[in-house]
């Protein structure tokens, strides 16, 4: 789904820079980015190693905060909030997918679903509906009382992607979200990507993976800290 830009962007940079002390060096990962991405966005960011993807998605998923310039999200100047307030928006406005999923081994399907959900003031019916739901939506019907180590690495990240979309965010923000899977579950995430993407949602994949830019519908590639390529393109195939 490629979004209209005449809507309010979701996320906007506006000058960010982040800066590392590494003993007597000052390390500048991000170097004045300017960024806007709208509701309906699908987008791979890309780069070599050492680019700034890792330090990008830090701030992005409020994980780390600007050291130079300002972040919005969703209407939200996030940039000089507390780390409460910070965890907060982040639990709010964000979804996580990561390569090595981070599931709770001692919960089943449904609960790891629902952990997000206990901080939303819902009550334990509403959760585990919400919970149940989702998990049939991607794929685990028949697997809702399986632990982690019960189920195959694709298995494992459908679960991460139905936690991921419990709190209904504004952005999801995947990691390397196939990495650690064989291409046969890969391509199985990436089209649940798809649909997402499709139904609406606002998708972020960090990757190195060149092939994700013929997926998604916009590509930005960074080069040393900067933005040195950012391409829409109007209909995507998979």
């Amino acid at each position: 789904m490629v979004s209209s830009t005449s809507l309010e962007p979701v996320i906007e940079l506006r000058g960010v820079e982040k800066h590392y002390q590494m003993g007597d060096t000052l390390v500048k990962a991000l170097r004045g980015v300017d960024l806007r991405i709208y509701p309906g966005d699908y987008i791979s960011i890309l780069g070599p190693s050492g680019c700034g993807k890792s330090t990008m998605l830090n701030i992005l998923g409020c994980l780390d905060q600007p050291s130079v310039g300002q972040y919005f999200l969703d209407g939200i100047d996030v940039s000089k909030l507390s780390d409460d307030n910070l965890s907060q928006v982040r639990g709010k406005k964000l979804g996580f997918i990561f390569q090595s999923y981070n599931l709770i081994q001692q919960l089943t399907v449904v609960e790891n679903i629902e952990v997000p959900l206990y901080y939303q003031g819902l009550s334990e019916k509403e959760s585990r509906e919400i919970a149940v739901d989702l998990a049939c939506r991607v794929g685990l019907s028949k697997r809702l009382d399986h632990k982690p180590t019960e189920l195959s690495g694709g298995q494992q990240q459908r679960v991460a992607i139905a936690r991921a979309l419990s709190n209904d965010p504004a952005v999801i923000l995947a990691d390397e979200a196939t990495g650690n899977l064989d291409s046969k579950s890969g391509g199985d995430i990436l089209e649940i990507f798809d649909q997402l993407n499709a139904d609406g949602k606002t998708l972020i994949l960090i990757t190195h993976d060149e092939g994700m830019s013929k997926r998604t519908s916009r590509t930005i590639r960074l080069k040393d800290g900067e933005i040195a390529f950012d391409s829409r393109r109007e209909e995507v195939t998979a």
